[in-house]
């Protein structure tokens, strides 16, 4: 089997409105820091962001690009159809699509919230072991109990089919975290970089309750009154937006490591 150089794709910086550039960007950048933090599976799983100005249309990874690859100008942008808009050209051999169940689960969040922006899936295995334990995620530290409410999605397949978008959004209701069950995990946010702090803190969430629960010891539990506060506490009502703050170092420091995500 012969391998393809993956080609540079050319910047689409002045093919496309500024709003649209700064959200590829993000968007790039956001692949980068999944990978970077240890959330990536191979050229699995997606994160997408809506198109600013645009209500029936999101950009997200080509179905073939590990996420140490993408660039601004490499995303593809779909409608809620799946109708592929524009796509760069990759080189010879390289056709790349959308990953059919990213497509699906994407399109089912951003076209009954429209105040969300952005959706984030994963496959990490502290989220895939959590997702298997009939407790759930266990709000006993002061991160997890941010997600004391998470929401839960049963196993039923593999997201492929069109009919599962109103059942999963359903099962989201009004919370911006979803365990998918024997699954994974997943995010929202009315930012990328909100979004981004919900996976994040999820996932560690998710790797503190494994390595407790791996000590064979007594967990601490903590009064029910005492988790309601903390979060509430995590609640946009009593703080700013998340990511307000960390977005613009972890852009300084995705900068200082591999600025190509700009391109």
């Amino acid at each position: 089997m012969s391998v393809h150089a993956l080609k540079t794709a050319t910047s689409l910086r002045s093919k496309v409105s500024p709003e649209e550039w700064q959200a590829r960007v993000d968007l790039a950048a956001c692949y980068r820091l999944m990978d970077l933090y240890g959330m990536s599976d191979l050229i699995a799983n997606h994160v997408s962001v809506r198109v600013p100005g645009e209500h029936d249309s999101f950009l997200i990874n080509a179905y073939g690009l590990l996420y140490e690859e993408i660039t601004a100008s490499s995303l593809i942008k779909i409608d809620h159809e799946g109708k592929i808009l524009s796509k760069p050209d990759f080189g010879p051999g390289l056709d790349y699509g959308v990953n059919r169940a990213g497509f699906v689960i994407h399109s089912a969040i951003h076209m009954a919230k429209p105040e969300v922006a952005c959706v984030i899936h994963t496959h990490t295995w502290p989220g895939m072991a959590v997702s298997t334990m009939e407790c759930g995620l266990l709000p006993n530290t002061q991160t997890s109990m941010r997600f004391a409410k998470i929401s839960y999605r049963d196993f039923d397949g593999v997201v492929l089919d069109l009919s599962a978008r109103e059942a999963l959004v359903k099962d989201l209701g009004d919370n911006n975290a979803l365990i998918l069950r024997n699954h994974g995990l997943l995010t929202t946010g009315a930012t990328i970089a909100e979004a981004f702090n919900a996976m994040h803190r999820l996932e560690l969430s998710c790797k503190t309750q494994v390595a407790a629960m791996s000590c064979n010891t007594k967990l601490i539990d903590v009064p029910a009154e005492v988790v309601e506060a903390t979060y509430q506490n995590y609640q946009p009502k009593t703080r700013r937006p998340f990511g307000v703050l960390d977005w613009p170092a972890l852009l300084r420091k995705l900068d200082r490591n591999d600025p190509s995500f700009r391109d």
